[in-house]
């Protein structure tokens, strides 16, 4: 006859009772250490400081505790609360308050990305790497497979609910890893009213031409002073594709004038450099001065026109 099975009570379950055993698997908040809390690896998203935090943080220290995990020397790593580290570390704090979880890589990724989605503005640079991370994240999870693409879709639709975006335009951002950092900056640009800049339909486009191609586009847009257009954009990756994409054809394409284009007027520097203060060291510097001299030139103009009119 076979014996039962009996379970022996845990070293545990023999000298605590249950609320203390419920107390110890609740997270607690404690107090680490600034200097040994590391950031999270590539983390994409830039850790700008408002003054609003500094304020807040200075009167009522930090409210909301970051997230860490330990680190198998001791350390921990920052997976929640970059910016109210960075905070802390400007207002000469020793410590932060801090929830300890014990994460995957994947997880803590995951948490990572989805915690600063929460801040009103986010860069389509920041959003492209973040998407892209927690995108092979949750592939490591065996939430994707990389056999079939429906799968790959599945992926970004769940990423997009998260932030309202559509899976299509997840994948839009995640291309925009694909380009040179300079042609990124531009795409940033766009969103905070900067320039040189570029919108982000054509820049998706021209994120499937090679580096080299990427490289020789950025000389011929600098060089011409414009942008693609999106048509324009789809010509060039159609080209790459086909591999018929050469920096001849690259120039001719820039060189198109397109509708709606600003007329651009332009002037040899040598011909004014005699009568421009040798402190405007930048082109916008001196374009800000030419145009600012040219509207001053006009009030005189008018001013002088009024003086004639009332002498008649």
């Amino acid at each position: 006859m076979k014996r039962p099975e009996m379970s022996l009570p845990s070293i545990d379950d023999l000298f605590t009772n249950q609320e203390q055993r419920d107390e110890m698997s609740l997270e607690k908040i404690v107090n680490i250490p600034i200097k040994d809390i590391v950031d999270f690896p590539k983390h994409p998203f830039k850790v700008n400081i408002e003054e609003d935090l500094l304020s807040s943080i200075k009167d009522k220290g930090v409210l909301v505790p970051a997230i860490v995990r330990k680190k198998a020397d001791g350390t921990y790593e920052m997976v929640s609360g970059h910016r109210r580290k960075k905070a802390s570390e400007m207002l000469k704090l020793e410590t932060i308050p801090c929830i300890v979880r014990d994460l995957s890589d994947d997880e803590a990724t995951i948490i990572m990305v989805d915690s600063n989605f929460q801040r009103e503005k986010i860069l389509p640079s920041e959003k492209a790497f973040a998407y892209k991370m927690k995108l092979e994240a949750m592939s490591h999870q065996g939430k994707a497979t990389s056999r079939q693409v429906v799968d790959k879709l599945k992926s970004v639709d769940i990423i997009g609910q998260t932030t309202n975006e559509s899976g299509r335009n997840v994948q839009r951002y995640i291309r925009l890893t694909e380009l040179i950092p300079k042609l990124l900056e531009m795409v940033d640009n766009d969103t905070l009213g900067l320039t040189p800049k570029m919108a982000l339909s054509p820049a998706v486009e021209i994120s499937y031409l090679t580096k080299e191609e990427q490289n020789i586009l950025l000389d011929s847009m600098e060089c011409n002073d414009c942008t693609p257009s999106h048509a324009q954009a789809i010509r060039l990756k159609d080209l790459s594709k086909n591999q018929k994409l050469t920096p001849k054809l690259i120039e001719e394409i820039m060189e198109e004038e397109k509708p709606n284009q600003d007329i651009k007027l332009r002037i040899s520097l040598n011909k004014i450099s005699n009568v421009l203060p040798k402190n405007l060291t930048s082109d916008k510097e001196r374009e800000d001065y030419i145009v600012k001299a040219v509207i001053h030139y006009d009030k005189f103009l008018q001013k002088k026109r009024e003086k004639k009119q009332v002498e008649r």
